[in-house]
C-alpha cells in the first residue's frame, strides 16, 4: 500500500522548480517520447490489420472460398454431402480461360470466368452500389468487365469487343485463335485494381465452345457462410471430393498473407525501439532528479522514512510519468487511426501527391481496423518498460546515506 505521506512527497517531486528546468525538459522528453512510441505503434498496427482484413474481405469476395478442380471424372452436385452443404451458400459450376480482349487499335490479355445465367446473380462482388448494368443473366454474347478495364479500353455498356482465344480453331490455311464479338453487358467493381483490370465474365457454355472445353473440365465454386474458419471447412471439402484437388482462397494466397504477418511483427519489434528509448530517458530524469532531491531525502531519512518508503516515491514518479505518456499515446493513436483516411486526402490534397496508390496497394482507401487486444499489448509493454526503467533510480535513492547528504549541507 501507499502512504498519504509517499503519495504527497510524489506530487511534490513532480512539479519541478525553476532550479530544476533541465530535469523538467528531460521529464518533457520522456512524456513525448513514449505518447509518440505509443501513439505510432498503434497507428501502424491499425492499419497493417485494417490492410489485412480489407484484402480479405476483397479477396473473399471476389473469389471462391473453396474450389474442387477434377482431374478425370466430372463433379456432380447430387454427390455433395450433407456436411458440406451445412457449412455452405452457394455450389456454382464454372470454368475458366485466358484470351485477350480487342477494342480498335488496343488489346489486354485477360482471364476470362464462365458461370450459368442463374448462377452469375449469385456472385457477390455484383451485390454493391459500384456494379453498373444487368447481373440477372449473362446471354452468350454478353461480357461483364471490371471498372480498370472499362478505363483501360474506353468501354461503356453497350460498347462491342472483341475476344481472342487461346484455342485454335483448324482453317485451310492451318490453326487459327478463334474470335468473338461480345456486348458489353455489365461493369463490376470489386476495390481491388488488379482484379478490376484483369479479369471478366461470359456465359459457362460460350466460355467452354470458345476454348474448346467440355463438362468434365467445370470446376466446382464453394461459397461458405463462414470463409474465415477456413482450414476445417476444407477438411469437410476434402473428406466429400477425396478423389479431386480441393484448395481455398488461403491457399491462393498464403505467400501474401505470410508475408504481411511477417512485415507486421518486424514493424511491431522496430516501433517498441522508439518506447524503450523514450524509456531510458525516465532512468536519466529520476537519475538527476535523485541527486537534485539529495538534501531532502537525506532529511526525510533522518526523521524515520524507511528506504521502502523512499523506493516507492521515486518508482511512483516513473511510473506516473510512463503511464500518463501511455494513456495519451492511447488517446492519440486511436484518434489517428480514426480519422487516417481524411488525413490522407489532406495530405494529398495540399501536396499534390497519392500517398496510398491503389495500384500498388489494391485497394483505393487507406484502411484502418482498431484492435484492443493489440492496444492492450502495447499498452503492457510500454508500463512494463517504464517499470523496468524506474526500479534503478529508485533503489539508488533508498541506498543513499544521510549522514554523508548532510555533511556539506
Amino acid at each position: 500500500m501507499i502512504s498519504t505521506l509517499e503519495k504527497e512527497i510524489t506530487f511534490r517531486f513532480l512539479k519541478a522548480r525553476k532550479k530544476d528546468g533541465f530535469l523538467n525538459i528531460i521529464s518533457i522528453f520522456s512524456f513525448i517520447g513514449i505518447s509518440l512510441g505509443v501513439a505510432v505503434l498503434i497507428i501502424v498496427m491499425s492499419v497493417m490489420n485494417g490492410f489485412r482484413t480489407e484484402l480479405i474481405n476483397k479477396i473473399v469476395g471476389f473469389n471462391a472460398h473453396i474450389t474442387v478442380d477434377p482431374y478425370q471424372n466430372m463433379i456432380e452436385l447430387n454427390k455433395v454431402n450433407q456436411n458440406l452443404k451445412n457449412i455452405s451458400k452457394n455450389l456454382i459450376l464454372s470454368n475458366s480461360g485466358e484470351a485477350i480482349i480487342i477494342r480498335g487499335d488496343t488489346s489486354k490479355g485477360i482471364l476470362l470466368r464462365g458461370y450459368k445465367t442463374n448462377d452469375f446473380s449469385q456472385l457477390q462482388i455484383f451485390d454493391n452500389d459500384e456494379f453498373l448494368g444487368n447481373n440477372e443473366t449473362l446471354s452468350k454474347n454478353h461480357i461483364s468487365i471490371g471498372k480498370e478495364l472499362s478505363f483501360t479500353l474506353n468501354l461503356n455498356i453497350g460498347d462491342n469487343v472483341t475476344l481472342m482465344s487461346s484455342a485454335g480453331m483448324q482453317t485451310i490455311i492451318g490453326n487459327l485463335p478463334k474470335q468473338k464479338n461480345f456486348i458489353v453487358s455489365s461493369i463490376f467493381g470489386s476495390g481491388m485494381a488488379e482484379f478490376d483490370n484483369n479479369i471478366a465474365f461470359i456465359n459457362l457454355e460460350t466460355l467452354e465452345e470458345f476454348f474448346n472445353l467440355d463438362e468434365n473440365d467445370r470446376n466446382l465454386e464453394i461459397y461458405l457462410k463462414n470463409p474465415q474458419n477456413i482450414e476445417h471447412q476444407k477438411i469437410v471439402a476434402q473428406n466429400n471430393f477425396s478423389d479431386e484437388f480441393v484448395y481455398t482462397w488461403s491457399d491462393m494466397n498464403n505467400s501474401l498473407f505470410s508475408a504481411l504477418k511477417v512485415e507486421r511483427n518486424v514493424m511491431f519489434i522496430i516501433l517498441s525501439l522508439i518506447i524503450i528509448v523514450a524509456a531510458f530517458n525516465i532512468i536519466s530524469g529520476l537519475t538527476i532528479l535523485v541527486k537534485n532531491k539529495t538534501r531532502d531525502i537525506a532529511i526525510l531519512k533522518s526523521i524515520g522514512v524507511l528506504n521502502k518508503s523512499i523506493v516507492k516515491i521515486f518508482f511512483l514518479i516513473g511510473i506516473i510519468i510512463g503511464t500518463s505518456a501511455t494513456i495519451f499515446g492511447i488517446i492519440l493513436g486511436i484518434t489517428f487511426s480514426l480519422y487516417i483516411e481524411n488525413l490522407r486526402q489532406f495530405l494529398s490534397t495540399i501536396f499534390n501527391i497519392s500517398l496510398f496508390p491503389e495500384e500498388i496497394y489494391f485497394l483505393s482507401t487507406m484502411p484502418s481496423e482498431i484492435n484492443p487486444t493489440s492496444i492492450f499489448i502495447i499498452s503492457l509493454c510500454s508500463i512494463f518498460t517504464t517499470i523496468l526503467v524506474s526500479i534503478f533510480p529508485a533503489l539508488k535513492a533508498a541506498k543513499l546515506d544521510p549522514i554523508k547528504a548532510l555533511k556539506y549541507e
